[in-house]
């Protein structure tokens, strides 16, 4: 029956997932849920429609909105599930990305003051690049690589943030590249096998850095996206498109090494290398809880953490990219 109430394990069984990513959803906003005493109780109706809509390409209020107009609704206190307004400069510290070592960052600098109120976004890196110009958000995050110049992010940063000048500070690499059902059956190898018809993929939203990745790649290959199976279906997450790959709803996903470590039936193919950094107005190089942060990043404590996590290449943490 829809109305009939699942527990986390039960829940992470039917989409293919932990159950620790289970709770990753709820703390996102992506999975509704009931407390019954002190245990998490999904409805299945809510679990239809959260596959529903992945399917569906929805751009339902429970996920994080990908434009300024919505930053609202992305912004969620850690640990708790907490919406706070999106004007700042008080006490509330808001970092803006989506990958897991944001986690530890917030976790390493929650030790720090106990009145600093931090807060994530989980705003694209396009977008979080723009809240930060608009000053809805104190720190960005991106990987958005410039096909051209065969870099990553620093282009974007200069055009996106005119006459305020800002700091690269590099969190890690880490590989990208394509996801697929376990044992390949397509036989895929590599970006060129977009160009086949027998080929339909599962694309993240406009901003995303992974989407901008897929993007530069058939500008430069001359291949028009659209003609693409599956080019419109848009997902908001790593994880909702690896889990849309293990049930065989296409068969290509484009996402990070690291969105994938949860999720069974799922094999990845490595295609390319890509820098995952830290942006911050320069201005605010030299205050607090900033200069924190860079220490932070710099720090053996936070590498090992990162290292810990597995996939993330630790080489060039804390370096300065540019200012």
């Amino acid at each position: 029956m829809d109305d009939d109430l699942l527990s986390a394990l039960e829940v992470a069984n039917i989409l293919k997932i932990s159950r620790n990513t289970v709770y990753e959803l709820i703390k996102r906003g992506e999975l509704n849920y009931s407390k019954v005493g002190k245990q998490v109780r999904i409805t299945r109706s809510e679990v239809n429609s959260y596959l529903n809509s992945t399917k569906n390409n929805s751009l339902s209020t429970r996920n994080a909105a990908s434009s300024i107009g919505n930053i609202t609704g992305t912004i969620r206190k850690q640990p708790d599930i907490q919406v706070v307004d999106s004007n700042i400069r008080g006490n509330e510290f808001i970092i803006c990305g989506q990958d897991i070592s944001l986690d530890l960052l917030a976790n390493h600098l929650g030790t720090y003051s106990d009145t600093l109120h931090i807060y994530r976004s989980y705003l694209t890196s396009y977008n979080g690049i723009y809240a930060l110009y608009q000053g809805h958000v104190n720190i960005a995050t991106a990987h958005l690589w410039d096909g051209e110049l065969d870099e990553y992010n620093v282009s974007y940063v200069k055009k996106m943030m005119p006459g305020i000048p800002a700091l690269i500070i590099r969190i890690g690499k880490r590989r990208h590249g394509f996801y697929v059902q376990k044992n390949n059956p397509k036989g895929i190898t590599g970006w060129s096998d977009l160009k086949r018809m027998d080929i339909s993929i599962v694309n993240r939203e406009r901003g995303s850095g992974t989407r901008v990745l897929l993007d530069e790649k058939l500008r430069l290959m001359g291949v028009i996206g659209d003609y693409i199976e599956g080019y419109f279906h848009e997902c908001k997450s790593h994880l909702t498109v690896a889990s849309l790959i293990s049930h065989g709803e296409a068969d290509i996903g484009i996402g990070s090494e690291t969105g994938i470590m949860n999720v069974n039936g799922i094999d990845f193919i490595p295609l390319q290398t890509e820098c995952y950094d830290l942006i911050m107005r320069l201005a605010d190089a030299d205050r607090q809880p900033y200069k924190h942060i860079m220490e932070i990043l710099a720090s053996d404590a936070f590498k090992l953490d990162l290292q810990s996590i597995g996939c993330y290449d630790t080489t060039e943490t804390g370096k300065i990219i540019w200012n």
